[in-house]
């Protein structure tokens, strides 16, 4: 479903880019070659061509009849020209030729009805106004074929007329467009060349046009080129009036190709599957030109806010930055032991590790692994090692809420630090992690997780996503007093603020988001401690990430959402429902929702606009991330050797996350549930690393 809504809104963007002119824009104009292949009698002969059915090896070419004048207007309809020169053809009671084009017809569909009702004749003129003899004759035959669905959709009709863009009269034919003529005259189409070209569109002066529409010959049937669309037609519109006197003073007649010829119309009405795709064709293009503002406008919100996230980064984590160096932070050393907590589910790979990398910890702990039903053997692990320090508590199944609980009541210290059965600290972890304690308002605290398997390239790309989106996101939130979640990997709780709130809650699939967002609004203040390093096995392949985000995903909505009440509350709650709550839905959800939009109008971008700006702008997004990670990988102490990979990441990695996110949003949204799911690990992150 999110890959269908991606693919919905790109059809969009193209379907308008259609309606525009701009999406397959050809602009090649070819000049004149070699005559060799063109009939004779056609180079000599009248500027209609029939080269249908069985006059396609040997076409026939038609003159306008003496005393009879057609006039054409092509590249319309507009709807500044259009309707004016249609009054004057009316007050004279002349019909004429519109040659119009698939995406004006698109654009405008009440001209062509209007066009259709006054008796005037429609010719085709291709849908993209490109110079036929560049494309493909599936090109051609697209050309000819989505022209005539757009007439449809408006006016319930198809023309067997046809002029090329950019032609001329007969005799300029050559090597080049005879074979164009041969092919549109084999799919039914009478190609309507001119004897008069009056190069309006260079706006030569109104007696200029007038003269350049006269007869070579006085009394000679004629077929004259006039335009009513690209540009200001104010001189064509003058010179008609004159045209059209002048001539009915000379004696002509006015007529359209079909009449001049004494044919049957080449409009004709056309009914059942033909009628109802143009129509559906055209509801489409129009609904996609009515989208394109807003999908601009939702583009521009993107900007707004991911430049805004970058602003308040650059601003806020310099001061974090100071703040972590000053050891006096949060007052006198916190020295009392603390607990921690282990849940584990089937962590036989690494509880081990885990529980080795607690043995060389430099601060005084209690250890308490909670083993939830695990039926690998995880708690003979734990049995086996006989470790002092460490308790173990069986439980049946019941989720790691559960087991988080559990340990909280057997819990000997009034500070509780939680930690996943796949992560290691480091030596200093939890001496740092506890530190913040020192002030009584704070009642928990963040700690720094690090991807320990991060030499694939999976792997390097969640090590660029926990230093930047994580815990540069952190030291953001912590300066505002509203960091919305500590990782379940590593942090730490005032075992008082956790009773407060009913301890750890199973309404959510993410626990870790849903308590700290319940201590917030119980009025304790949360920080982070950037030097409590823990290293954690992230997921190894594409299909346990998207398992392990869509989990991420759908609980954190249903945290703000659990705590959606908190916005219109008085006191701490209130101030984290009107600021952190917002900030958390616009920089969490609603910007990674609509950045899809980015690449889709990148993508855009480079097929049918601009392609050079396009890549440049994008280019200029990339290195501004590449200077935010920078600066992240910095402030964290990490090499940047890894941001090498950060423009793959873009075009792949961002991608899989933003559909993860709409997966999540359309369940969410759909009422779904989605339930916990198991990461396979294999334990090797085996031993806390230095940074």
């Amino acid at each position: 479903m999110p890959l269908s809504l991606l693919a919905c809104l790109l059809a969009l963007l193209v379907l308008r880019g259609l309606a525009t002119n701009e999406a397959f824009h050809d602009d090649r104009i070819a000049t004149s070659v070699d005559k060799t292949m063109v009939p004779r009698n056609l180079l000599k002969g009248g500027p209609v061509i029939d080269a249908r059915g069985d006059k396609n090896e040997r076409p026939v070419s038609y003159r306008i009849p003496d005393r009879t004048v057609v006039l054409s207007f092509d590249d319309g309809p507009s709807p500044e020209w259009t309707p004016k020169i249609l009054d004057v053809l009316e007050a004279h009671d002349i019909h004429a030729v519109f040659f119009v084009t698939g995406a004006m017809t698109t654009r405008h569909p009440e001209l062509i009805r209007q066009i259709v009702a006054g008796g005037h004749e429609i010719g085709v003129h291709t849908f993209t106004h490109p110079d036929l003899v560049y494309q493909s004759e599936a090109r051609i035959s697209w050309e000819l074929a989505q022209t005539q669905l757009a007439l449809a959709g408006v006016a319930g009709v198809h023309s067997a007329l046809f002029r090329p863009p950019y032609s001329s009269d007969a005799s300029a034919l050559d090597n080049w467009n005879y074979p164009v003529i041969k092919y549109v005259g084999s799919h039914g189409y009478l190609t309507a060349f001119i004897d008069r070209d009056t190069d309006d569109w260079k706006r030569p002066g109104v007696d200029a046009i007038v003269k350049a529409a006269m007869p070579r010959k006085p009394g000679a049937g004629e077929l004259i080129l006039l335009h009513d669309a690209g540009g200001d037609r104010t001189e064509t519109l003058a010179a008609l009036e004159q045209i059209i006197v002048k001539l009915q003073g000379e004696g002509y007649r006015f007529a359209t190709v079909s009449e001049a010829l004494g044919a049957t119309d080449a409009t004709v009405p056309v009914h059942g599957y033909q009628l109802w795709a143009g129509k559906g064709f055209i509801w489409a293009s129009q609904a996609a030109v009515l989208t394109l503002p807003v999908l601009v406008a939702l583009l521009a919100v993107v900007g707004f806010l991911n430049f805004g996230r970058f602003a308040l980064m650059l601003v806020l984590a310099p001061l974090h930055a100071r703040r972590s160096r000053r050891r006096d932070a949060w007052g006198p050393p916190v020295t009392e032991p603390v607990t921690v907590l282990v849940p584990a589910y089937n962590e036989r790979e690494c509880i081990a590790n885990t529980l080795n990398s607690l043995i060389a910890s430099d601060y005084p702990i209690e250890v308490i692994v909670i083993d939830d039903g695990s039926t690998d053997g995880t708690a003979d692990i734990v049995e086996a090692m006989a470790l002092p320090f460490v308790r173990l508590i069986r439980k049946t199944n019941g989720g790691k809420s559960s087991a988080l609980n559990t340990g909280i009541a057997a819990a000997s210290h009034d500070i509780i630090v939680m930690m996943d059965g796949d992560t290691v600290f480091e030596p200093s972890t939890v001496r740092e992690l506890v530190q913040p304690f020192g002030d009584p308002a704070i009642g928990a605290v963040a700690g720094n997780a690090k991807v320990g398997n991060r030499e694939s390239l999976i792997g390097a790309w969640q090590h660029i996503e926990y230093v930047l989106g994580h815990n540069l996101d952190r030291r953001m939130y912590d300066m505002l007093n509203v960091i919305p979640t500590i990782p379940g990997a590593v942090g730490a709780f005032r075992k008082d603020a956790l009773r407060r709130v009913g301890g750890m809650s199973d309404d959510t699939l993410a626990e870790d988001t849903d308590i700290t967002m319940a201590v917030l609004c119980d009025g304790w203040r949360i920080v982070y401690a950037e030097r409590a390093r823990a290293w954690t096995e992230a997921p190894a392949s594409l299909q346990q990430l998207w398992s392990q985000r869509y989990r991420w995903s759908y609980g954190s909505m249903q945290a703000m959402w659990k705590h959606r009440r908190a916005v219109t509350s008085r006191g701490p709650a209130g101030r984290f429902g009107r600021l952190g709550l917002p900030l958390v839905v616009m920089f969490g959800v609603v910007a990674p929702l609509l950045a899809p939009l980015v690449d889709m109008f990148l993508l855009y971008g480079v097929l049918f606009a601009d392609a050079p700006i396009t890549l440049a702008s994008w280019g200029g997004f990339i290195l501004l991330q590449a200077v935010l990670s920078w600066y992240a990988f910095r402030l964290d102490g990490e090499k940047p050797l890894h941001l090498i990979s950060l423009p793959i990441q873009q075009l792949v990695y961002r991608q899989l996350m933003y559909i993860v996110l709409l997966q999540s949003a359309i369940t969410a949204l759909t009422g779904g549930r989605l339930r916990w799911q198991k990461l396979r690990r294999t334990g090797e992150v085996a031993a806390p690393v230095e940074a």
